[in-house]
């Protein structure tokens, strides 16, 4: 199993409003970008720490515009090309379909019964023109069983409690609420992960 230097995107305007973003093209905002620059700096220690040379790495992000922004920043850290990285589209975050940019409190007022569905089974829940967790852990499972070396992933905390899931770090049940937090670097190994402020 490959080693994975994973980063969730630097925050924007919508995670700061709480708003479901999905797939929608939200930007980083400045404290997005330092969180970035701190994933930077977070990395090349802990590569230097473990003798790795950063551009022996597969580096691979969503390809996402927030996502993508991220990883030139962490990239530019790590004294590499900004550029010299792949997209995946098995990466994007899951989709909340006709929810995105709604908060949690709007979808309680708006649609009670649904928001009420997806809290008593948020793992397996399908938001109108959405897709499920389930589903979601699926395409990124394909995504993880296709990487053949250690690698550093800029991706989104839905796809990261989907991914962990699919590896048996956490159940389904726990894992749509595990604080996926962002500037910090989350280091996956075999049957555990690691977080690195």
């Amino acid at each position: 199993m490959p080693l994975v230097y994973y980063i969730r995107h630097g925050e924007t305007d919508w995670n700061a409003a709480e708003r479901l973003q999905g797939q929608r093209e939200i930007p980083i905002n400045e404290k997005g970008r330092a969180q970035a620059r701190r994933c930077g700096e977070t990395l090349r220690e802990l590569l230097a720490r473990d003798a790795i040379v950063p551009a022996q790495l597969d580096y691979v992000s969503s390809p996402l515009g927030r996502t993508q922004e991220t990883m030139q920043i962490v990239r530019k850290e790590l004294g590499l090309d900004n550029l010299g990285y792949r997209t995946d589209a098995r990466l994007s975050e899951i989709s909340f379909g006709g929810w995105e940019g709604f908060t949690i409190p709007e979808l309680h007022a708006r649609w009670p019964e649904d928001a009420a569905a997806r809290e008593r089974d948020k793992w397996n829940f399908d938001p109108p023109g959405g897709e499920s967790y389930a589903d979601m852990s699926v395409r990124v499972n394909a995504w993880y069983r296709s990487l053949n070396r250690d690698a550093v992933v800029v991706a989104h905390g839905g796809v990261l409690r989907g991914l962990l899931v699919q590896l048996g770090i956490s159940s389904s049940a726990e894992a749509p609420f595990l604080d996926i937090t962002q500037g910090v670097v989350f280091v996956i190994d075999k049957k555990s992960i690691a977080r690195y402020d």
